[in-house]
């Protein structure tokens, strides 16, 4: 078929038009080089025009570069030798380009059809840069190229069947472009020198071309990421020099290749993952691929995953090649047990068996494979106690036993594997406690128990694992006994999950040592107490979930200014107090504080708080507190005053008034008297001069010696001085105090003599009454 044919209309003409331009360009420049057309018969150079012819081509490419932010192209110009261009190099006589590479160099703008003028180009690099527009059919002009790389741009359209006429061409990479439409069977129709082709990640459709088989040198063929569709040529098995086959991730359908993959015993990488192919009959039977496959000697990968393939695993999977390295054969329908055989695989670093059907135990004989780096398990039916030699990988560094129904307890050896970098074990049966051993793996920065039925506290031991930079997870589990405080020291770990299970305690201050905390979930727990306020120290937290424990008080305002916080959820518990009103909290739904009766806040759905003033902790208020009770303590003392002088005046009052109802009564001055003159007034206090005796003393008679009668009361106790003074009012004798600073009339100590009382009786009667 003619390439015209194959061109749609609207590129024919522009072909046409592109051709036409670039013929008046050469005839131009020949224009411009007649005037020296006798030189160049003189000299003998008649190369010198197409270097010329290269310059310009070169320069019709800078023009349609919109952006060139490294400037790779600045000494792109007339007065720059063409050879001294950046990315450019000629043959070894300066004649002509043969070398334009310009790798990674950002360059924006249309691949330029000029560059089919470099009709000596053996080099053209490209890749990783912004070209857009179509792969140009004039490229068929470039007879010599070798290497032509493309990769990484923004490249549309069809692959144009040009490539007849390159045959030359050893590598092509189109990779990563945005290409339609199907290969061209012309590709490999003159190829004897094709090494490389690379057409992966773009939207290529339709079948393989059978006539890949044409192309005896092909070592490496990548089509993966496309839309490609039936079988794998059977022709491909001529291609024995065939080191890497990379077809994943299209829509390739039918029976395992077993015969065409048997012959090609040169195969080091084989790739089928995620095809529509099964295994022989009617994807029961796996063994005569894996057979076949025991010729590929040198094989190092082997990738099979997603496809489907159902049947057991052959024995003869241990026949391999013993280079293999990787094996994948994840998410299939793969049914039955582990062979033995596969222990036999030594150079076997990762093993990936997720998401199949296989049950059973798992053999010891495993841990053979003393290279094991990655062992993947999960999502599988395997039964019984994980197998303790599990512990004697010396390389493993990931191992994921998750989502099956493995049974019993950790393996305590599990702590030997002293290089793992990821433990999964969760989802299965698992009980008893968490081994202290696993402490020992330092380098642990994934570690996932959850789901299992394990019982005990949480081992201190579990500090030791300060690489923990991913999560730590042991929820929904049956773990009990407080938070151990050693997890503060797990300064790096993200995401800490510890929810569903039956811990107790507070939440630790010193959490906020956690630095690199993203999530943290302890809800489902016994907690009980305050949440500290040191949770609003982790800047990088992004969820906090302690719901249904037993926290009460305030909500931390700490929490309002966290910035990267946008999960919170503190539901059911007992939190009191009002909700705070900055940060994430203004944005917060009543979802995040149900079962939390005592909260209130601007939050819609919970009760709106009523202000109340703490009086007492305002130093206004202690201000005026103290301002009152200083004014109250002045006017008290203001009012004391005046009651007292008031009281007074009432009293001087009532006498005057007394006096003015009673005859004035004559009181003379009461003399002094002095002990002696008492003493020999009553005879010594005689017995036969005693009058009367009475609580406080007893009172005599006597005479002094101006002829006065008095009475004398000789007290018991000790009082102060005092007057006896006879009122006729109440017919008794009134005792005042004695204020004169004379020790005449005054009380004294005399040896045992208590009291003396001096008084003078104006009228003494036998018959009054002393008191």
């Amino acid at each position: 078929m003619n390439i015209r044919e194959k061109l749609p209309l609207g590129n024919f003409f522009s072909m046409a038009f592109k051709r036409k331009m670039l013929l008046l360009l050469v005839q131009h420049l020949v224009l411009i080089a007649g005037q020296d057309i006798s030189g160049y018969h003189r000299h003998h150079h008649p190369l010198h025009y197409s270097l010329q012819t290269d310059r310009a081509a070169l320069l019709a490419f800078k023009r349609v570069i919109s952006s060139d932010p490294i400037s790779k192209l600045a000494n792109w110009n007339e007065s720059t030798d063409v050879c001294d261009f950046t990315g450019v190099r000629c043959n070894k006589y300066r004649h002509r380009v043969v070398n334009l590479s310009l790798v990674d160099t950002a360059l924006e703008g249309l691949l330029s059809p000029f560059l089919t003028n470099l009709t000596r180009l053996r080099v053209l690099e490209l890749p990783n840069n912004h070209l857009y527009g179509i792969l140009p059919p004039e490229f068929s002009s470039l007879r010599h190229l070798r290497t032509l790389k493309l990769e990484g741009n923004n490249l549309h359209g069809q692959i144009p069947d040009c490539f007849y006429f390159l045959s030359d061409l050893s590598q092509l990479a189109l990779m990563g472009n945005n290409f339609t439409g199907t290969i061209p069977p012309s590709l490999f129709s003159n190829c004897t020198s094709l090494l490389s082709v690379d057409l992966s990640q773009n939207s290529l459709i339709g079948r393989i071309p059978p006539e890949i088989g044409n192309c005896p040198i092909l070592w490496n063929l990548n089509l993966y990421n496309n839309q490609f569709t039936g079988e794998i040529p059977v022709s491909l098995a001529n291609v024995t020099a065939m080191y890497n086959l990379d077809v994943e991730y299209n829509h390739l359908s039918g029976e395992l290749p077993s015969d065409t993959i048997g012959k090609l015993s040169e195969l080091v990488y084989l790739h089928l993952s995620y095809n529509n192919m099964v295994s022989h009959d009617l994807n029961t039977d796996l063994e005569p691929f894996f057979t076949a496959l025991t010729n590929c000697t040198s094989l190092w990968e082997l990738e099979m995953a997603g496809m489907g393939l159902a049947g057991r695993l052959p024995n003869s999977i241990g026949r391999l090649s013993a280079k293999l390295r990787t094996m994948l054969l994840q998410e299939n329908q793969i049914l039955g047990s582990i062979p033995p055989g596969l222990a036999k695989l030594s150079s076997l670093l990762l093993l990936n068996l997720t998401s199949n059907l296989l049950n059973e135990t798992i053999s010891a004989e495993i841990s053979q494979l003393q290279q094991l780096q990655q062992l993947f398990l999960s999502h599988n039916s395997f039964t019984g106690e994980i197998p303790a030699p599990f512990g004697h990988f010396p390389h493993l560094g990931l191992l994921d036993l998750s989502n099956n129904r493995f049974s019993g307890n950790i393996p305590e050896s599990l702590g030997n594997l002293v290089g793992i970098n990821s433990l999964f074990l969760n989802n299965n049966l698992l009980s008893g406690k968490i081994p202290p051993t696993l402490g020992h793996c330092r380098d642990l920065y994934r570690l996932d128990l959850s789901y299992n039925r394990l019982t005990g506290n949480i081992p201190p031991e579990i500090s030791g694992l300060r690489e923990i930079r991913m999560f730590l997870n042991l929820s929904h589990n049956r773990l009990e006994g407080p938070l151990p405080i050693e997890l503060s020291k797990l300064e790096n770990v993200q995401d800490i999950d510890l929810s569903s299970n039956n811990l107790s305690g507070h939440i630790f201050v010193q959490i906020s040592s956690c630095i690199a905390l993203r999530m943290i979930n302890f809800s489902n727990n016994s907690l009980e107490g305050q949440l500290p306020e040191s949770l609003g120290e982790l800047r990088n937290l992004e969820a906090l979930d302690v719901s249904n424990n037993s926290l009460s008080g305030t909500i931390p305002t700490s929490l309002s200014k966290m910035q990267s916080l946008n999960f919170l959820n503190l539901s059911y518990n007992n939190f009191a107090g009002m909700v705070p009103s900055e940060g994430m909290f203004d944005s917060i739904t009543i979802l995040s504080f149900l079962g939390n009766p005592h909260l209130c806040g601007v939050v819609h759905g919970i009760p709106i708080c009523h202000k109340k003033r703490h009086y007492f902790r305002s130093r206004l208020f202690l201000s005026i507190f103290c301002i009152v009770i200083s004014m109250s303590m002045f006017f008290s003392t203001i009012c004391c005053v005046i009651g007292y002088r008031h009281l007074r005046v009432m009293i001087s009052s009532s006498k005057s008034e007394t006096e003015r109802k009673s005859p004035p009564e004559v009181i003379p001055n009461f003399p002094r008297i002095t002990y002696k003159e008492l003493s020999d007034a009553t005879g010594g206090f005689d017995e036969q001069r005693l009058v009367g005796s009475g609580g406080y003393g007893r009172v005599y008679k006597g005479v002094l010696h101006d002829g006065t009668p008095i009475a004398v009361k000789r007290g018991y106790m000790m009082f102060s001085s005092y007057y006896v003074v006879w009122s006729k009012k109440t017919d008794a004798l009134r005792i005042r105090p004695d204020t004169s600073n004379s020790r005449k009339g005054r009380c004294f100590r005399k040896k045992q003599i208590r009291l003396c009382f001096a008084l003078k009786a104006y009228e003494f009667s036998l018959h009054g009454t002393f008191v």
